[in-house]
């Protein structure tokens, strides 16, 4: 697989307020503008989402897809996807690290393959794309 895109932002709030946000995949298409719908498939032993279909609409490009995901409390997550219709391979991951003062370092990494030829110039940039407004998306949900 390529190499990860990676990308980090400071969030005012703490791992678990921002790990219940990220985990209520339900209220996705409340905040995150691509997402059309969100529907959890089966649940994990620790209560939450083990495998979750997304229907993505953002403007030239969409999806519907399957994700399998791995938490590890409130320290990380990282998913896979199991099934998508443009894309070969997805697996991404956030991680949480609290710095103590209230805020929290969020780091996203992401890889995705699509199904359709992309030169990888133009793969790279629409990750970053995707890693910076889920961060962004992601902070204004939790400090708003």
């Amino acid at each position: 697989m390529a190499d990860k895109t990676t990308k980090s932002i400071v969030v005012g709030g703490t791992p678990a307020a921002i790990m219940a946000v990220i985990a209520d995949f339900p209220a996705y298409p409340d905040w995150v503008e691509a997402a059309k719908s969100v529907e959890v498939l089966e649940d994990g032993p620790n209560g939450r989402a083990r495998r979750v279909r997304f229907v993505l609409d953002a403007g030239m490009v969409k999806d519907t897809y399957e994700l399998e995901y791995d938490w590890a409390g409130d320290e990380s997550v990282s998913w896979r996807l199991v099934e998508g219709q443009m894309q070969k391979s997805q697996e991404g991951s956030y991680r949480l690290a609290d710095r103590g003062d209230g805020s929290t370092e969020v780091t996203y990494e992401l890889t995705v393959d699509l199904a359709i030829p992309m030169i990888g110039l133009f793969k790279r940039k629409a990750e970053k794309v995707i890693t910076d407004t889920a961060l962004k998306e992601l902070k204004k949900r939790v400090e708003g």
